[in-house]
């Protein structure tokens, strides 16, 4: 039987007790495997109550026998046997109790859950009481004067009266353990029983959308410094916020969704009717182009090769529903990967040159404005990089510079990068430097379709 079992048997079987239904109180104490002394204890007062002493007697001497220095034990067993009229096995008992005082006054077992104080005078009594029936009366007188000895000040009990019957030869009458009394569990166990809720019901503490009505529960992740990952400068735990997780993508321009059609992460091909504007080549099926513009939503289009700019931007304009006549394009070079701006006609010219031996062409769209028309409050320079733990996250590389578009508590921010938007512990990243000889650059704003 485990110790969580066992006080709740205990713990019923008080209860029971307390409510005096006997029988329920010993079948749950009869029904505990290998039960130690204070258990043995209990059934013996329950034995004591419905008035079976001998079965009371066998419970009790099993309490001894597995305890042999419970006084309380001793003493109770001896009033067992002075009422079944055993009265050397009475005074033998008294005897050991006495004993097991160990010389104090009295012996205090609440912290043990019997909620009883026993008295060495009391023990010396009973002592003299069995002393009286066996006819050792002068012995009688003798345990009397110790009881009066020991007895604390301030107690009215008459042992003088009991000495004047002992010389009288008139029998004393026994002090009883008081009935019902028994040894309880510990009151920590027992409350330690039923389940707790340490946690409560989950509500939303912190979010960027004021409309937020998420209540899920996401345990906080205190960062530790190990490997290069710094501790916030905020003591305490880490206020992470909760933000919308619906099942919808939702676009960052003006908290709309994306155009129909277009879906973050996807890739897509529509047909597209292009302006007729001067500078357009042919539009023979051959010189067709896949174009794929990179923005806080990646799509792919299919734009005849040899556009001008503003047929581009008009292909642009038609997706994103934005004017983007400032907005500046560029484009990813076929060998290094790198950017490099279309800034007129020409630019333009040797974009189409360049990927005559290929079909496909990235295309890289940043504004003065960041992240679907949202304002970028400053920027900053990752320090360390930071993998993405949830779906809210935005994950970046140490050195990458961040935009910073709202300030959510104060460790987590908000921020855009690489042409994704998400939070981040701010403590892994610092304010970006800027030059007094230059005005600060104004943040690139990555559009996705």
């Amino acid at each position: 039987m485990s110790y969580k079992d066992l006080v709740k048997s205990w713990h019923e079987a008080v209860q029971a007790l307390d409510r005096e239904n006997w029988g329920l109180a010993l079948e749950l104490f009869s029904g505990i495997e290998e039960p130690f002394s204070k258990i043995c204890f209990n059934m013996g007062c329950v034995y004591l109550l419905i008035g079976n002493p001998e079965a009371a007697l066998l419970a009790l001497d099993q309490t001894v026998s597995k305890d042999s220095c419970l006084a309380v034990g001793f003493f109770l067993r001896g009033e067992v046997h002075f009422h079944l009229e055993r009265f050397p096995e009475a005074l033998s008992d008294y005897s050991m109790a006495l004993a097991n005082l160990r010389n104090n006054t009295f012996i205090d077992y609440k912290q043990l859950g019997l909620r009883y104080k026993l008295q060495t005078w009391e023990v010396l009594y009973n002592m003299a009481a069995v002393q009286c029936h066996l006819g050792l009366w002068e012995e009688a007188t003798r345990s009397l004067e110790k009881a009066i000895s020991r007895r604390p000040e301030g107690n009215s009990t008459p042992l003088e009266a009991a000495a004047e019957q002992v010389q009288k030869r008139i029998f004393l009458d026994l002090l009883q353990f008081p009935k019902g009394e028994i040894f309880r569990p510990p009151k920590k166990d027992v409350e330690q029983l039923h389940a707790k809720d340490f946690l409560g019901k989950p509500k939303v503490i912190s979010s960027v959308n004021p409309n937020d009505k998420y209540t899920g529960f996401e345990p906080l992740r205190p960062q530790e410094s190990h490997n290069g990952i710094p501790f916030s400068s905020i003591k305490g735990p880490h206020k992470r916020p909760h933000l919308n997780q619906v099942g919808k993508p939702v676009s960052p321009l003006q908290g709309s969704p994306p155009p129909e059609g277009i879906g973050k992460g996807s890739t897509v091909c529509p047909e597209i009717s292009v302006p007729s504007i001067q500078g357009e080549v042919s539009s023979s099926p051959d010189t067709s182009i896949n174009l794929s513009v990179q923005c806080t939503f990646t799509m792919t289009l299919e734009v005849k090769r040899g556009a001008s700019v503003p047929v581009l931007r008009a292909l642009l304009k038609d997706k994103l529903l934005q004017q983007l006549e400032c907005a500046q394009l560029s484009y990813s070079h076929q060998d290094s990967g790198s950017f490099i701006p279309i800034s007129g006609e020409e630019a333009c010219k040797k974009m189409w040159h360049e990927a005559a031996a290929n079909r496909r062409l990235r295309l890289h769209c940043q504004g003065t404005e960041c992240c679907g028309g949202r304002r970028v409050l400053y920027q900053m320079v990752a320090q360390y990089s930071y993998s993405a733990k949830g779906p809210e996250d935005l994950e970046f590389q140490k050195g990458d510079t961040l935009d910073i578009l709202s300030e959510v508590n104060e460790e987590w921010l908000e921020g855009h990068c690489s042409g994704h938007i998400g939070i981040f512990p701010k403590c892994f990243a610092q304010m970006a430097s800027v030059t007094k000889e230059e005005p600060p650059i104004e943040p690139p704003m990555i559009y996705s379709f």
